[in-house]
């Protein structure tokens, strides 16, 4: 992004407001001053001074309501426009924890005429409009009020020092049946938040509505701790996905929330992380019974030190059969080039993931068998190129996949040892491998696959 003057889309470059790149630039030099994650980063490009986003993905949300959609690269790897780009954005968030809520196929329709910052203001509408359905729950909640019947339970204190001289009061502690409980005033200080934000008039018609349903809930005075006051009591279930929403409108639960002197929360997301959830999904999908497979695994570390274990070693997935680690995966959200096959360009690799999945290989797998990275599928990259090997370990291995993101699939080749764990039929699987645990003797694609890992 750089200054609206006298630049063109054409050129790469999106024009913004002078006062918006103004701004941009402040908090691009506030992140880096304080060490914060790296966001924005400040560039040129012919002869200009240009703001760009690193490795996320969302909305910025600037000064005055000016919004910057920000949306990921995948031209070269689905084909398509910023539609298309929305709508894999959208499945691949509802991968990510928190974002199990959204309704794909609805998120997906409405991201094919609206931003991505009215899409998730519509799915919170959607919920909420759910809830009004089925009924506001109420609850029973104490109160200390002056009235003239007794009521509950004399507070004798208070009673003397507020009527003393008042024979005809009672001042009293009593339960009441009312709709003013933690949830509903979340959700109604959410709607009210929304209706500062949405530009969209079909949503802020429909937040008028629904916020007129909560008239008699008051807002939350203090969100933080009716957070914590939340309790979903049995039947209660269709308020979790409202308040999921809720909490992201109201806390900007996102991994950045951009706050300077104008207060403008931007949703922003990691992509690798976005990439990381969206693969570990669907590969278990692909992986065949009885092998599991295990996300962001904490069993080692790089260095033990004065009795203390230093520098723990996570790998993004770990293919696992019982208690023993079978195959270790990492995921990258960079694009490769197979034509690009020499020393100087390497493919576009990074040494330092090479190093980090040769730790992982002789951590999790003493140094034997198959380590993967995995990096989605374009055109420029869309076979697995030639296995790598570590000149120093002789039985460690190093492939580079590719992950299409089309057809949700990781391209294994055939010649590789731990090409039978990962099947397009895994249900076709599930019987043999199920009987390999009752004793049963072990079918040959069981004992092939065994094999590869070597396992017993």
């Amino acid at each position: 992004m750089t200054a609206s003057s006298g630049v063109s889309c054409a050129e790469g470059l999106y024009p913004v407001p002078d006062k918006i790149f103004g701004w941009l630039e402040e908090q691009s030099l506030r992140n880096s001053g304080t060490g914060e994650a790296a966001w924005l980063r400040l560039t040129q490009r012919r002869g200009r001074r240009v703001v760009q986003v690193t490795s996320f993905v969302g909305v910025i949300r600037a000064p005055d309501g000016f919004q910057i959609e920000v949306l990921p690269k995948v031209g070269k790897a689905i084909g398509g426009g910023a539609v298309e780009a929305r709508q894999l954005l959208i499945e691949m968030l509802r991968c990510l924890q928190g974002f199990r809520h959204v309704q794909t196929e609805s998120a997906k329709l409405s991201a094919a005429r609206m931003p991505l910052l009215e899409v998730f203001i519509a799915e919170f509408l959607r919920t909420v409009e759910g809830i009004v359905k089925r009924g506001l729950r109420s609850d029973y909640v104490s109160r200390q009020s002056n009235l003239f019947a007794l009521r509950g339970k004399l507070l004798t204190a208070p009673h003397l020092r507020e009527n003393l001289y008042r024979a005809d009061r009672f001042f009293t502690e009593h339960d009441a049946f009312s709709i003013d409980r933690p949830e509903n005033r979340l959700i109604h200080t959410a709607l009210r938040r929304v209706l500062m934000l949405s530009a969209s008039q079909a949503n802020q018609q429909l937040a008028r509505e629904l916020r007129f349903v909560f008239e008699d809930v008051p807002v939350s005075a203090q969100p933080g701790v009716d957070f914590q006051r939340v309790r979903l009591d049995r039947g209660m279930g269709y308020y979790a996905d409202a308040l999921a929403w809720a909490r992201l409108i109201l806390e900007e639960e996102s991994p950045l929330a951009c706050t300077g002197a104008h207060r403008a929360p931007s949703l922003l997301f990691p992509m690798e992380a976005l990439f990381e959830a969206f693969v570990a999904k669907h590969l278990a999908r692909q992986l065949a019974r009885p092998l599991i497979l295990k996300t962001q695994a904490l069993s080692h570390h790089l260095v033990r030190h004065r009795e203390q274990n230093w520098f723990r070693l996570k790998p993004d997935l770990v293919v696992r059969h019982a208690d023993h680690d079978s195959l270790v995966l990492d995921t990258k959200w960079k694009l490769l080039d197979a034509l690009k096959a020499n020393g100087t360009d390497k493919y576009g690799l990074s040494q330092s993931d090479i190093y980090q999945l040769q730790a992982y290989g002789q951590s999790y797998l003493d140094g034997r068998g198959d380590v993967v990275l995995i990096y989605p599928k374009t055109a420029d990259f869309d076979r697995p190129l030639p296995v790598f090997e570590f000149p120093k370990l002789e039985g460690l291995r190093l492939w580079v996949l590719p992950f299409c993101l089309k057809t949700r699939g990781l391209e294994v080749p055939s010649e590789a040892p731990f090409a039978d764990a990962f099947t397009a039929d895994g249900g076709a699987e599930t019987t043999e491998a199920e009987l390999c645990s009752g004793g049963t003797a072990l079918s040959t694609t069981e004992i092939q696959r065994r094999a590869a890992f070597g396992l017993p």
